[in-house]
């Protein structure tokens, strides 16, 4: 549908430039909406805009330009309003270099006044227009816990008086580090969406690529920019093997590796090697490692488990997080068998910092199946089943409980 493709390619574009217009950020996103759900309306009765992006900021202008009029906020907000009337790109780029409208927003988004969690989760609402919900799982926190913490961002940015511009360029690197958490979350999301019917939503993960690339152009000289594109690309390479035919989750070791994008591994590689020789390694490079020897295996059985066990403990110290602790489970236990990785993943169950996590009781479920304890993986496998969001991920679920039961 024309009006979700516009959503998912324009929203940030349509934020950024009505936040930059009112300064208002609910404005802003009042308005975005209402431009979008006029769209609904409009766009099947009178067909499809000729820039679609441009009736959509129009159209959005025009509303805040209504409800600012009706607020009396006074003249000089009227006149900016008045002033972008017939042109929608203004250069604001100055000293900064940074000419892209979101990544502009999202440096601005990242402001050190702000929390690290506001930054992401304030940027991954305002440029990608990802729910409260769809946040707040990529958090592993309540919705509502979130609803709370975008609110208290906002309120910061109107008390705090922060203003809504690009910093100079000797300062975009104290915001790097937001920057690219919130690019590789919006990956995330792209890559496996927390729930819907769609696993993968391939707009989100070429967006993200996109801002990776300028980004790595802006900052060539940052290593964990050119690690976390050299990421992303390696794990883009596999998506088309991700989804089989019928719709259904295929494992890493089970994706026919024939479907790889075989260029895309080699770019992401290369990036890799420029990341590593400005020796300053970081948490995306050792990421990009681990998604490096899986994605030059030939096979799964010639995957260099070891080596990715390795990587792991490297990471576990620069990023002491459960969600590492998991990943690095894993490969424990495809390295050493599946009863060590089993014993790391059942501490982490009484660790309990990823309670509600469905990954959890899915990996506690697959090593258990690899041990023969059957039932004892059924009820795992039915504990994820009731945490998982999306259909993909249940039906495979689904498929492994019956797989189970059939002795299979």
């Amino acid at each position: 549908m024309a009006v979700a493709q516009a959503f998912r390619s324009d929203w940030g574009r349509v934020v950024g430039y009505l936040i930059r217009v009112t300064g208002n950020w609910d404005l802003a996103e009042d308005c975005a909406q209402d431009a979008f759900a006029r769209a609904l309306e409009r766009w099947p009765r009178d067909g499809i805009p000729t820039s679609p992006l441009a009736w959509l900021k129009t159209t959005a202008r025009h509303r805040a330009l209504d409800r600012l009029r009706r607020a009396a906020v006074g003249d000089t907000k009227l006149k900016e309003l008045a002033m972008t009337a017939f042109s929608d790109e203004v250069d604001e780029s100055g000293d900064s270099g940074v000419d892209d409208d979101r990544l502009r927003l999202m440096f601005t988004c990242c402001h050190p006044a702000l929390s690290p969690e506001a930054q992401v989760a304030l940027t991954l609402r305002t440029l990608a227009g990802l729910t409260t919900s769809e946040i707040a799982r990529a958090f592993l926190v309540a919705p509502e816990t979130m609803a709370k913490r975008l609110v208290r961002a906002k309120g910061k940015i109107q008390e705090a008086g922060i203003p809504y511009r690009v910093p100079p360029a000797h300062q975009l690197g104290d915001r790097l580090a937001a920057v690219l958490v919130v690019i590789y979350a919006l990956f995330n999301e792209g890559y496996s969406a927390t729930t819907g019917d769609e696993l993968i939503r391939q707009g989100l993960c070429a967006e993200a690529i996109r801002l990776a690339r300028v980004l790595a152009e802006l900052m060539p000289d940052e290593p964990e920019a050119l690690g976390l594109l050299s990421l992303m690309l390696l794990h883009d390479a596999r998506r088309g093997a991700r989804i089989d035919g019928a719709g259904e989750l295929m494992t890493l070791e089970e994706q026919d590796r024939a479907l790889w994008h075989r260029s895309t591994i080699d770019e992401g590689c290369a990036v890799l090697d420029r990341a590593i020789r400005l020796r300053r390694r970081g948490p995306y490079q050792l990421q990009a490692a681990i998604a490096a020897c899986h994605a030059t295996a030939a096979t799964a059985a010639d995957t260099d488990w070891g080596q990715i066990v390795a990587l792991y403990d490297r990471l576990s110290e620069l990023v002491p997080t459960p969600v590492v602790a998991l990943n690095r489970a894993v490969a424990v236990a495809m390295a050493d068998g599946p009863q060590a990785g089993l014993s790391l993943v059942e501490e982490l169950e009484r660790d309990g910092a990823l309670a509600g996590y469905h990954l959890l009781a899915a990996t506690r479920a697959d090593l258990l199946r690899r041990l023969g304890r059957s039932r004892d993986a059924a009820v795992a496998y039915r504990q994820a089943l009731e945490l998982v969001g999306t259909d993909a991920e249940r039906r495979y679920l689904v498929r492994r409980l019956s797989e189970l039961a059939g002795g299979g």
